[in-house]
C-alpha cells in the first residue's frame, strides 16, 4: 500500500473518530442502557414476544436520535465549547472540523434515525423521539445561555429514552412507562445540579445559566436534597404497580437512602466543589444499580 493510501485510510479513520466523537457516545450508552431497560420491562410485564432484531433495530434507532442530537448541539455551541477546558478539543472548537459537516452530519443521522424508529418500533416511539430531538436542539440548547430553566427543560428529552424503550414494545403511554420518565427527569435534575457546581468556572466563563451561578450554591445544594428524596417514592411506584419486585423495592430504598444521606450531609456541612463530585459520580452509581436490578427482579 502506497503511502498517500495509508494517509488517506488515516485521514478518513480521524474524520470517523470526530464524527463519533459528535455524537457524544459515554452519554449514548447511558440512553442505551435505560432504553433496553424500558424495553425489557415492557415485554416482561406484558408477556411480549420481542424479536431480537426488532429490538436492536429499535435500540440503535433511538441512540442513533440521540446522536443526531448530540451533533447538532455540538454545531450550535461550537463557539461556547471553545471558552471551557472539558470541550474545547471537541472537533468543532479545535478546529478538526468544520461546522458544515457536523451541522450535515446531525441532520442526516435524524433523517435516518426517526423513520428507522417508525419501521423498527411504532409511529408513538418516533414521534417521542422526534420531541426528545426537538426539545433538546431547539429549546434547550439556545436556553442554557439565557435562563437556569433550561435544566428543568433539557430533562425532558434526556427522560424520554426509557419511556420510548417501554412504548416501542407496547405502542401506548401507560403508568409504568410515565414511571420510567419521572424517575429518569427526577434523577437527572441533581446530577445536572451537581455538574453545574463543580464546574461553576467553566459554565460561568462560557456563559451558561445554572443554578448555582443564578442563586447560589446553597439554593443548589437545597434542591439536589428535594430531588434526591423525592426519587424514593417514585422508584417505588414501579413495585406498587406489580412491575418490579420485592427485591427492587429494597434496593430502591437502600440506594435511594444513601443518594439522599450524601445530598443531606452536603447541606447540613454547607459543602461545595468536591461534594458535588461526588455526588455526580454517585448517580450514576445509583441509576446503573437501579436498573441492574429492575431488569433481574420479578415481580411474585
Amino acid at each position: 500500500m502506497s503511502q498517500a493510501s495509508v494517509a488517506s485510510l488515516k485521514r478518513a479513520a480521524a474524520t470517523a473518530g470526530d464524527l463519533l466523537e459528535l455524537t457524544k457516545p459515554r452519554l449514548s450508552g447511558l440512553v442505551l442502557a435505560t432504553t433496553g431497560g424500558g424495553m425489557w420491562l415492557a415485554a416482561r410485564t406484558h408477556g411480549a414476544d420481542l424479536s431480537v432484531a426488532r429490538g436492536l433495530l429499535s435500540l440503535i434507532s433511538i441512540a442513533a436520535t440521540v446522536g443526531a442530537a448530540n451533533a447538532l448541539n455540538c454545531y450550535l455551541e461550537r463557539d461556547r465549547d471553545r471558552l471551557m477546558a472539558r470541550t474545547r478539543n471537541r472537533p468543532l472548537p479545535s478546529g478538526r472540523m468544520e461546522p458544515w459537516v457536523a451541522r450535515g452530519f446531525g441532520l442526516s443521522l435524524a433523517a435516518l434515525a426517526l423513520p428507522a424508529i417508525a419501521l423498527g418500533a411504532n409511529l408513538l416511539t418516533a414521534a417521542l423521539a422526534a420531541l426528545a430531538l426537538g426539545t433538546y436542539v431547539l429549546i434547550y440548547t439556545p436556553l442554557k445561555a439565557k435562563s437556569a430553566v433550561a435544566m428543568w427543560v433539557g430533562a425532558v428529552p434526556g427522560a424520554l429514552p426509557p419511556l420510548m424503550g417501554w412504548t416501542s414494545v407496547t405502542n401506548r403511554i401507560d403508568a409504568p412507562g410515565l414511571v420510567l420518565f419521572g424517575i429518569l427527569y427526577v434523577w437527572q435534575l441533581p446530577h445536572f445540579l451537581a455538574i453545574a457546581m463543580y464546574r461553576r468556572d467553566e459554565y460561568a466563563a462560557a456563559g451558561l445559566k445554572t443554578l448555582p451561578l443564578s442563586l447560589s450554591d446553597a439554593a443548589a445544594r437545597g434542591q439536589i436534597v428535594a430531588y434526591t428524596a423525592a426519587l424514593i417514592p417514585i422508584t417505588l411506584l414501579l413495585w406498587s404497580f406489580g412491575v418490579a419486585g420485592v427485591g427492587y423495592a429494597a434496593t430502591a430504598v437502600v440506594l435511594g437512602a444513601g443518594f439522599f444521606g450524601l445530598a443531606a450531609y452536603g447541606l447540613m456541612r454547607r459543602l461545595e466543589r468536591s461534594w458535588a463530585r461526588q455526588v455526580f459520580l454517585s448517580s450514576l452509581v445509583y441509576l446503573t444499580g437501579l436498573f441492574l436490578v429492575l431488569m433481574v427482579d420479578r415481580p411474585r
